[in-house]
C-alpha cells in the first residue's frame, strides 16, 4: 500500500500524511528511449529501428525489440534496485511508442504494454516511478537522445509539435491519474529553447492541461539548455518540482580526474547551486533528473531528490550491464571499437587524433572566417562540438546503420531472443562500487 500521492510542500515532496520523501534512484535509459552509447548502435533510435527493419524483416524486428523491451528491465531488476535502499526510477520514453508521425493524435495503445509493466513490477517493491517523454515530436534540444535524426530542435518553431506534445501528456493522464506510486510526470527532458522564454510558456500552456485531467500528480519541470538554465523563469506552477541535470566533466574519459579534494568538491558544490539557483530563490523543490556519482555527498548536503544517470547499459557506466561474454556484446563488440575510434557517439568519448585533425582546423578555420559562430547556441558548445554533432554524431552515424544493423542479419529468432537477453538481470554484471556507493546514500531518504 502506498502512503498516497506525492505532492510538493515547499522545498520538501510530501505523501498525503505530510510524512517527508526524499526520491533517490536512476534514470532506465536505452529502453523505452534508446540510446546509441547505451546499447551499442550508431546515430539515432529511429534510424536504428528502421535499419533493422530493413535488414531483419517486419517480423523479426518487431519480435527483437518487444523482447528487448521485455528482458531490459524484469522483477529480478526491481528486486535489486529495492534492495540497494533506492525507491524512485525515472523512465524516459520516446512519444513514437503511442503516436506516430504519419498519423498524428491517434493513440497507440501498444505503447503502454511494457510501460504498464514495469511501473506494475515498481509499485509491488515500493519502488516510484516519474514518468519522462525523453523524445518529443519534432525533437526538443539538438542532441541525440531526442532521436529527432538532426541536430535541429524543431519543437520550438512549430506549434503542433507542441500541441501535439499536449495531447499526448492529455493521453498519459487519463491512463495513470490513479496510481499513487507515480510520483509525477517529466513533461520535456532536456529541453533547449534558443530564445528562452518558450520553455516556461510552455510549462504554462501544458500544467492546466494535465491539471484538467489529473489534479494529484507532481510536474517535474526541467531547466532550459539542458535543465541548466532559468532564464524567463519568473514563477512557479503548483505542486511543481523543478529538475537541473548536474552532469560534471570530472571522472569522465576526457575530463579531469575525480580524486575527492576539497578543491574538486568546492568546486561542483559551486557549480550545483548555480544551477539550483532557481530553486533556491523560489523555495521549491530541487530535483537533479540526472548526474555521475561524484556528487552525492553534495546532494545529501542540500537533502534533494536525485536519478543517476543510468541504471543499465553495455558497459559505459550502468550499475548493470551486460556481460562481455554475452551474444550482444560478443556480436557488437567489433562494431563498438570502430565507434569509439571514429568518435560516432557523444557520450562516453574517448581522445581521438585521426578526429582532431580532421574537425580541428575545420573548426578553426569556420572561428576565423565567421566569430560568430561561437556564439551558436547552445553557447555551451564551441564549433568543434558542433561540428562533431552535425557530422560525425548525425551524418555518419547514419551511413553506419546498415553495417550496425548486418550483423544481426543471420540470426535466427531463437539467436534474436538470445542477443535480447543478453539484458535480462540474470546475464548481467553488477557494477559492485557504484552500487554500494548508491545504497550508502539511500538509507537516509525518508526523514
Amino acid at each position: 500500500m502506498s502512503n498516497g500521492f506525492l505532492r510538493v510542500d515547499g522545498e520538501k515532496v510530501v505523501d498525503q500524511k505530510g510524512n517527508t520523501v526524499i526520491l533517490r534512484g536512476a534514470g532506465l535509459g536505452g529502453w523505452m528511449n534508446m540510446e546509441n552509447f547505451i546499447t551499442g548502435y550508431p546515430g539515432h533510435e529511429r534510424q536504428h529501428r528502421a535499419t533493422m527493419l530493413q535488414v531483419l524483416g517486419k517480423e523479426k524486428q518487431e519480435f527483437f525489440f518487444d523482447k528487448f523491451l521485455e528482458y531490459f528491465f524484469i522483477e529480478d531488476d526491481a528486486k535489486f534496485f529495492a534492495s540497494l535502499g533506492l525507491n524512485c526510477i525515472r523512465l524516459p520514453f520516446n512519444y513514437r511508442h503511442f503516436e506516430d508521425d504519419m498519423n498524428p493524435r491517434v493513440l497507440k495503445e501498444s505503447g503502454f504494454k511494457h510501460l504498464d509493466r514495469v511501473i506494475d513490477l515498481c509499485s509491488k517493491h515500493k519502488i516510484y516511478t516519474i514518468l519522462d517523454m525523453h523524445a518529443l515530436p519534432g525533437g526538443q534540444n539538438p542532441d541525440w537522445h531526442c532521436d529527432s535524426g538532426s541536430n535541429y530542435a524543431a519543437f520550438w518553431d512549430h506549434k503542433d509539435y507542441q500541441d501535439r506534445t499536449i495531447w499526448l501528456w492529455e493521453q498519459i493522464a487519463i491512463h495513470y491519474k490513479s496510481n499513487p506510486w507515480i510520483a509525477g510526470y517529466n513533461p520535456i527532458n532536456e529541453p533547449c529553447d534558443a530564445l528562452h522564454y518558450r520553455l516556461p510558456a510552455f510549462y504554462d500552456r501544458i500544467e492546466p492541461k494535465i491539471r484538467a485531467i489529473d489534479p494529484h500528480h507532481i510536474l517535474w519541470l526541467d531547466g532550459n539548455t539542458f535543465a541548466m538554465e532559468w532564464k524567463s523563469f519568473e514563477h512557479v506552477l503548483p505542486n511543481a518540482a523543478y529538475s537541473i541535470h548536474d552532469y560534471a566533466a570530472m571522472g569522465f574519459p576526457l575530463g579531469e580526474r575525480f580524486k575527492g579534494t576539497p578543491e574538486q568538491i568546492s568546486s561542483l558544490e559551486r557549480t550545483f547551486l548555480r544551477k539550483a539557483s532557481f530553486m533556491q530563490n523560489h523555495k521549491v523543490v530541487a530535483w537533479n533528473g540526472e548526474f555521475g556519482p561524484s556528487q552525492l555527498k553534495i546532494y545529501d548536503k542540500y537533502q534533494i531528490p536525485w536519478s543517476i544517470w543510468l541504471y543499465k547499459d553495455v558497459g559505459i557506466q550502468g550499475m548493470v550491464y551486460t556481460d562481455p561474454d554475452s551474444l550482444w556484446n560478443k556480436t557488437i563488440q567489433p562494431f563498438l571499437e570502430k565507434k569509439r575510434r571514429l568518435q560516432l557517439d557523444c557520450w562516453g568519448k574517448y581522445p581521438s587524433p585521426e578526429i582532431s585533425s580532421v574537425i580541428g582546423p575545420l573548426a578553426k578555420f569556420i572561428d576565423e572566417v565567421c566569430p560568430e559562430a561561437t556564439n551558436t547556441y547552445p553557447t555551451s558548445w564551441n564549433t568543434q562540438r558542433h561540428l562533431a554533432r552535425a557530422v560525425m554524431e548525425t551524418f555518419m552515424a547514419h551511413a553506419f546503420a546498415v553495417e550496425f544493423a548486418s550483423l544481426l542479419k543471420s540470426f535466427s529468432m531463437q539467436e534474436l531472443d538470445e542477443a535480447a537477453k543478453s539484458f535480462r538481470f540474470d546475464r548481467c554484471v553488477q557494477r559492485k562500487g557504484l552500487n554500494k556507493i548508491m545504497s550508502e546514500h539511500a538509507k537516509g531518504r525518508e526523514l
